[in-house]
């Protein structure tokens, strides 16, 4: 059996993209594991009411830092707390999207993306893992999705910055394990969040609740680079991976994304 993830990693965890939804559920799974954390997000009444309610369930310390993903102040900040704190774990969860075809949005939209979906990931790791490899030990966990296996339409900027992570996750995978840090990409379907249920009419196939979503992520840390939590998640990418042309998998996608608005 792992040991516990304090001794594994250490007594702290950052998660970001705390605020609700994915990242809430990463907060509750690291305090259930006896984790301090330390949760930024733009919106610090959210994140507020979440540490309060985490102290009191699992009687742990939480830090909130309410945090533009988007720029790049918040790296000085992570960096500074990677020095003072023992952070031992970090979880990338921030993500934006739009739905919609790309060059109906202002390319604006599409940087914001980039931004907080390439750029932001790119900036957590400088953050934190050099201290993570100098004291040996430590582990990653960045948020990617099943939709950036293969072109999605309605969903091109999106798609591609989670292509991008995966990439980047699974080449850092193998640059760290050798100090010790584990990297973990978690390549998600579609996940009943906020910001899902706001954009979809019905479930897609094989949608999960986010607590699973993170549990099965925080247990497969370890056994990288890649899970894709959800059994019906895990046949969706061999059959548009191995089973289909790139161009019929993309039409798969375009079907799929047709019902988000």
């Amino acid at each position: 059996m792992p040991s516990p993830f304090p001794q594994r990693f250490g007594r702290w965890a950052l998660v970001a993209g705390a605020s609700e939804g994915l990242g809430e559920a990463f907060a509750i799974g690291l305090a259930r594991r006896g984790m301090n954390l330390v949760l930024i997000a733009r919106r610090a009444e959210l994140l507020d009411a979440l540490a309060t309610r985490l102290r009191a369930d699992h009687a742990i310390e939480v830090r909130t830092l309410a945090l533009d993903l988007a720029g790049e102040a918040w790296q000085d900040n992570v960096r500074a707390l990677a020095a003072e704190l023992d952070l031992g774990l970090g979880v990338y969860n921030a993500a934006y999207s739009f739905v919609g075809a790309l060059l109906d949005r202002p390319l604006a939209d599409a940087e914001r993306v980039v931004d907080v979906n390439a750029r932001g990931p790119l900036r957590f790791v400088h953050a934190l893992a050099p201290a993570m490899r100098t004291r040996g030990r430590g582990a990653i966990v960045l948020m990617s999705s099943l939709a950036g296996f293969q072109g999605s339409p309605r969903l091109a900027a999106y798609a591609a910055s989670k292509a991008f992570i995966t990439v980047l996750g699974e080449s850092l995978w193998a640059e760290l394990r050798p100090h010790g840090v584990e990297v973990l990409v978690s390549c998600a379907g579609a996940i009943r969040t906020p910001g899902y249920l706001a954009t979809a009419t019905r479930d897609a196939p094989g949608t999960l609740d986010p607590g699973v979503v993170a549990e099965r992520t925080l247990k497969a840390i370890g056994k990288g680079p890649v899970v894709v939590p959800g059994a019906m998640n895990k046949v969706a990418r061999f059959f548009l991976g191995r089973m289909l042309t790139r161009r019929a998998a993309v039409r798969v996608m375009a079907k799929s994304t047709a019902d988000l608005s």
